[in-house]
């Protein structure tokens, strides 16, 4: 359930007048503590037409900080967020550790609207709801502080509002003809508004209804609200102990999935060029119609340390057209990074309908090198799963066609391969002190691997496990992975099962 503030209540100016100055005063200050704090404050003001909304947030604007804040509308969208999946928008205006980000209009705006509007049913209506939750409880177990605030208008109040707006020659302009439309449509809005706010006031992100026919009193009570839970969020992070245990396998296993596989497969250098121009053939020809249909592609290559990744980046760009895509090589987080939700930076290279992104290295890295080097507490590393799960259910959902790749090569050859870079000048740098450690927690890794497929390996995003010991098999049989995927997405008939290409385990 969610917390309603008394109704029916009013301040009068002279009350008003004198509360402002020490209830400013209070927001200032717990600005400059939360300036240092390590969690983000959301703050979502939504309601009623005519409930003030936008006043509301000009007030705020007016009391705190500017330094410390920034404020998002979200109105209809543009054609750059319409190519991208729905939440995309939203994770780029996140506010960064320390920092306020207020917002009229949210991921809530649509999901009403579109319910009001007869576009979508019910039960389309609570598979929105759904992900909102996990979105908002994504934010929460992050540390980050959701306050989400309704301003609530009776029928008849927002009837008397529009009508004084319009009186007035100065605030006529405000009333448009949507407004009035969703007046004759508030009761179909405000039922439909309820069930929302029931199924996603959480413990964590819960809903608090302000009465605002009084325009003192809601601005007021909307202020103190958000002090107070900052203030009570300060103080639980403060007293909140870590409480984490050793990074330890969640099972220990005597087999992985990872010894499952053979890597002496390879093929011989004269069948490799061949089959190498075929796949990059097919593959520029498939990249060429999904621009057309306006598909986008998002590849994950994962792997040891000289896997081959960066060789098979090179052979799949090669087929592609350098306009239509971008690699992103993922390294430790900037501080502005670290600043935010681990998901933040790889939301922001999420491609256009039609565009490519290539990760060298990924979200993963939260279940591989954050979970085994102690970088990321056992809580962190173990609700990760279930986050890039969801994360990645909204990639594919869009469209997009996602691969995910793991090069999986054994000690002996990483360590032959380490050898040989040594000696070539313009690969020495790859090498450091760093990968040699690394070779120490391998069986470390290997468990955080087979953890990492096992969980996040789902009918949406399945993982593709790549024999890497021959780098020439590794890369035909990835083309051809990516081949098909591609074919099966935009529906077109399969050139895979050519001849030519039966050499080659799938």
């Amino acid at each position: 359930m969610f917390e309603v503030a008394e109704l029916g209540q009013a301040i009068d100016k002279d009350e008003f007048d004198h509360q402002v100055p020490h209830l400013r005063t209070r927001l200032l200050e717990i600005q400059q503590t939360l300036s240092q704090a390590d969690f983000p404050v959301v703050v979502l003001i939504s309601g009623s037409d005519g409930a003030g909304k936008g006043e509301m947030v000009n007030r705020l604007n007016e009391w705190l900080d500017p330094r410390y804040m920034r404020t998002f509308a979200f109105g209809d969208k543009t054609q750059d967020e319409r190519e991208r999946p729905d939440y995309w928008r939203f994770w780029r205006k996140l506010p960064q550790k320390g920092r306020i980000g207020l917002y009229v209009g949210s991921w809530y705006s649509d999901p009403i609207a579109l319910r009001v509007s007869h576009r979508i049913n019910d039960v389309e209506l609570d598979g929105y709801l759904a992900r909102i939750r996990l979105f908002e409880r994504e934010l929460a177990d992050d540390g980050a502080l959701v306050i989400k605030v309704w301003l609530h208008l009776s029928k008849e109040a927002q009837a008397k509002r529009l009508d004084e707006l319009e009186a007035n020659p100065l605030t006529s302009w405000r009333v448009t003809e949507l407004d009035r439309k969703h007046l004759q449509t508030y009761d179909d809005f405000r039922g439909i508004a309820e069930h929302a706010l029931r199924q996603t006031s959480s413990a964590e992100a819960p809903w608090v209804v302000v009465e605002s026919a009084d325009t003192n009193y809601r601005d007021i009570t909307v202020a103190n609200h958000i002090l107070q839970r900052v203030e009570y969020h300060l103080q639980a992070r403060s007293e909140q102990q870590e409480g984490d245990v050793e990074n330890v396998p969640l099972i220990q296993r005597q087999k992985t999935l990872l010894d499952s596989l053979d890597l002496h497969q390879s093929i011989d250098k004269q069948a490799y060029h061949h089959e190498l121009e075929l796949w990059q053939g097919r593959l520029a020809e498939l990249a060429r119609e999904a621009q057309r249909q306006r598909v986008s592609m998002v590849l994950v290559l994962e792997g040891w340390d000289a896997a081959g990744k960066g060789g098979l980046i090179r052979r799949l760009v090669a087929a592609l057209d350098a306009r239509n895509y971008q690699i992103i090589p993922i390294a430790a987080p900037t501080d502005e990074e670290r600043a935010h939700h681990y998901l933040w930076r790889f939301w922001r290279h999420i491609p256009r309908d039609g565009k490519v992104t290539i990760y060298d290295r990924s979200w993963y890295g939260r279940v591989l090198v954050e979970r085994v080097e102690g970088f990321a507490s056992r809580a962190e590393w173990m609700r990760a799963y279930s986050e890039i799960n969801h994360f990645e259910s909204q990639l594919v959902e869009h469209g997009t066609v996602l691969l995910k790749f793991w090069l999986h090569i054994d000690k002996d050859e990483q360590l032959s391969r380490f050898k040989e870079r040594e000696k070539i000048s313009y690969k020495r740098h790859k090498i450091t002190d760093e990968d040699y450690r690394n070779r120490e927690r391998w069986s470390d890794y290997e468990v955080a691997v087979n953890d990492m497929v096992e969980r996040t390996s789902t009918e949406l995003a399945p993982w593709h496990l790549i024999e890497a010991n021959s780098k020439r098999f590794a890369r035909v049989k990835a083309l051809k992975i990516v081949c098909q995927q591609i074919e099966q997405r935009l529906g077109l008939a399969s050139a895979t099962e050519s001849a030519a290409a039966e050499d080659i385990p799938g």
